[in-house]
């Protein structure tokens, strides 16, 4: 190790100590800013320590990252992680240079999974090869900086470019992901849930992204459809299909708002989080850790962890009110929590949160393209409306047949915004810098603690 990389180091452990320590302030953002501006070459100074996992995609990033972790630890490695979802090169970098390195209790080298934003991968891989890229989907997010959903996966390919001996493990049930030049190993899984005799072949729903073929660009149909774009799909035009996939759910037993039950590979297992989307994150995990020879039996005991994930359906009590936040960020995330509400028995309020940073993306016309009017159809006594962009949102979900809203600018007033909600349980609905500002909000009134 050189000199410059040596100071860049103790300059990034020092930042990050001040700021955890002193400021009680999360992020690895200004340490990686810091060791970036001493050593710009300190990613490839450091990479032979460890080799790298990329999770990547539009969804379920943060909370995919945690399960591989999980998963991971549970069969014997040593895993390095960016848990507060800081995945732009800065973060990365962060997470990299003031994480101790230890060796894995197996004798197996340690491992980094990160959550890279897509646009960013291409920048990772520039300085580190990856052992292995787990695609996740990708959905409409963000138009102001990734622009259309081939331009983002453009972006990706440019990547794993970079790294042509890394394997490719990606959600078949995505078509976008059968695309592309790429010379890398690819391995898929997907759901296999239903009985071939109950497929209803149909054609996904109007405005939905990403259904063409990649041979012919024509209109795929699909034997099933699990949300959005992703399920089984054909063409008719040719013998184009959804390819063979290694990993599947073989069956979906329970859906609740606080856990699901599933079957992958016919291994029965639960997770404690609600959605249908959120069986694809343990599915994404369970197909990393059998690739790197994690048992099933180490997998379920990893899933059975009730720790919760840093803004993703964290449970929270706040004076008796059953809180529970989600994080959305665009149409098919939206739509996807909306179903998870759908499968509540219990009445329940809804308080929204809209902000248009840049963490959020400044576009905010994705709210129309978000299926409120569903929201009819389950228990939902109250809605009310917040953040920076709380009127775009009012507006969107008075069209929706919501005119009667409580509506809260000042996000400081939000605990009492809880508080005045008339059920038992809320559901927080946010875009990313409004779920920050909300945590920071209930960790002053002592509801939570600092941290990720």
């Amino acid at each position: 190790m050189t000199l410059k990389s040596s100071l860049a180091r103790a300059t990034a452990k020092s930042s990050y100590w001040v700021l955890r320590h002193i400021l009680h302030r999360g992020g690895t953002s200004l340490p990686g800013k810091l060791a970036v501006a001493i050593d710009p070459d300190i990613l490839k100074t450091i990479q032979q320590d460890f080799d790298l996992i990329i999770v990547t995609g539009t969804n379920g990033k943060t909370l995919t990252t945690a399960l591989i972790t999980r998963v991971l630890q549970a069969g014997g490695y040593e895993v390095i992680t960016n848990p507060s979802g800081s995945n732009m090169i800065q973060g990365i970098t962060g997470t990299l240079v003031t994480t101790k390195v230890k060796s894995s209790p197996n004798g197996k080298k340690p491992l980094a999974v990160l959550e890279v934003d897509e646009a960013n991968v291409e920048k990772i891989t520039n300085a580190i090869h990856p052992k292995m890229f787990v695609l996740t989907n990708i959905f409409r997010d963000q138009l102001d900086r990734y622009g259309e959903i081939y331009t983002t996966y453009d972006k990706i390919i440019a990547g794993i470019k970079n790294a042509p001996d890394a394997l490719v493990l990606a959600n078949g049930d995505s078509p976008i992901f059968t695309r592309g030049d790429f010379t890398n190993t690819r391995r898929y899984f997907g759901f296999n849930h239903i009985n071939p005799t109950d497929f209803k072949p149909a054609v996904a729903p109007i405005n939905t992204d990403g259904i063409l073929s990649p041979t012919d660009h024509s209109v795929l149909h699909y034997d099933f459809i699990t949300y959005a774009n992703l399920g089984k799909y054909f063409s008719t035009t040719d013998q184009f299909a959804r390819p063979e996939l290694k990993y599947q759910v073989t069956s979906v037993d329970q859906l609740t708002p606080k856990y699901s039950q599933f079957s992958i590979d016919n291994t029965p297992l639960r997770i404690e989080i609600g959605g249908l989307y959120n069986i694809y994150n343990a599915l994404t995990a369970f197909s990393v850790g059998r690739e790197f020879g994690v048992t099933p039996a180490q997998i379920k005991k990893a899933f059975e962890s009730n720790a919760q994930i840093f803004g993703r359906q964290e449970a929270i009590n706040v004076d008796g009110k059953d809180v529970t936040i989600v994080l959305i960020k665009n149409p098919v995330g939206a739509n996807s929590v909306i179903d998870m509400m759908l499968t509540e028995t219990d009445e329940f309020s809804l308080l929204a949160l809209l902000n248009a940073n840049y963490a959020d993306g400044i576009d905010t016309s994705w709210i129309w393209d978000a299926e409120f009017e569903k929201l009819h159809h389950t228990n939902i006594k109250a809605v009310a409306t917040g953040g920076e962009r709380y009127q775009d949102l009012r507006v969107r979900l008075k069209m929706a047949g919501f005119a009667e809203q409580a509506v809260y600018e000042d996000l400081t007033k939000i605990v009492a915004a809880i508080k005045a909600l008339p059920t038992k349980k809320v559901y927080i609905a946010a875009t990313y810098t409004a779920m920050l500002q909300l945590r920071e909000q209930l960790k002053a009134a002592g509801y939570i603690k600092g941290g990720f």
